[in-house]
């Protein structure tokens, strides 16, 4: 399974790869308020390129649980400055995190080159028709609610199945928009309308997801899953839980991991992968 646009192209059979967190945000769980302004931003992503980042995701909204909205003239203040510098410094290709069409299409303009929506095309329809016209894959999650409700006593009848459907249909809005199949990467969204069981179960059955034979993306790092299984642990004291949860997502069939700890878990999936992909 490849994936292969514009001047990047990653071999799945090869690697798993690693997307960099980089929250250009007042209030995200981990990170909010450290990479507000242009020049530490773009120092921090030069950091995480140097350890082993294959991708610079950079959002400019928090989304986690209770995040309130900004709007889209915001978001655009906070990432297109980043990502129009950035971009001339780095090889590796730069993911927009947002769920506004707006965003992605300056975001895109200025030099990104993924789409990584939580909504799953779902919060603004005009986001597929974005990513088809610019050519950049997009990246599916899955979320129950939105970031304000997400973790309000989430629900489910039959969690894979639900989740399933959700990225089964948000794969059709793509496809109805002129998306190429192989343009597409699935996410089940830890954490994002997810307790700490359905969060375990979706990593311990994740690779049941591969047959949408789409690139899957894992994003566990220091959520807070992590941190009331190991007794209530500050975001600062996950780096040992996230690392178990990415080697066995990689073991399950993850093929890209989002996290903030670029260096140690680079050293994971290298391990992850050495185990997995024995022949």
């Amino acid at each position: 399974m490849k994936l292969t646009w514009k001047n990047y192209s990653f071999d799945f059979l090869l690697k798993t790869y690693i997307m960099g967190i980089l929250n250009v945000t007042p209030d995200s769980f981990s990170d909010g308020g450290r990479f507000l302004d242009e020049q530490s931003a773009v120092q921090q992503a030069l950091r995480m390129v140097k350890e082993g980042a294959d991708i610079i995701d950079i959002g400019g909204e928090s989304t986690r649980p209770g995040a309130d909205p900004v709007s889209a003239k915001e978001e655009i203040r906070r990432v297109v400055p980043v990502i129009r510098t950035l971009a001339k410094k780095i090889k590796v290709p730069i993911s927009i995190d947002t769920c506004k069409a707006k965003v992605a299409d300056e975001a895109v303009s200025a030099g990104a080159s993924i789409i990584n929506d939580i909504s799953g095309l779902r919060f603004d329809r005009r986001m597929a028709k974005v990513a088809v016209q610019h050519k950049v894959p997009v990246v599916i999650m899955h979320i129950r609610g939105t970031p304000g409700n997400m973790q309000k006593h989430p629900v489910y009848k039959a969690l894979i199945p639900e989740i399933m459907d959700y990225l089964r249909v948000g794969i059709d809005i793509a496809l109805k928009a002129g998306m190429r199949e192989d343009m597409i990467i699935i996410d089940p969204g830890i954490g994002f309308g997810k307790t700490v069981k359905h969060n375990l179960e979706i990593i311990n059955r994740l690779d049941e997801f591969k047959g949408f034979e789409k690139p899957i993306l894992l994003g566990p790092s220091r959520k807070s899953f992590i941190g009331k299984l190991l007794g209530n642990l500050p975001v600062t004291d996950r780096l040992v839980g996230t690392a178990a949860a990415i080697a066995i997502g990689i073991s399950k069939g993850a093929n890209i991991i989002r996290v903030h700890d670029i260096e140690e878990m680079t050293r994971v999936s290298r391990i992850a992968d050495g185990i997995t992909r024995i022949s």
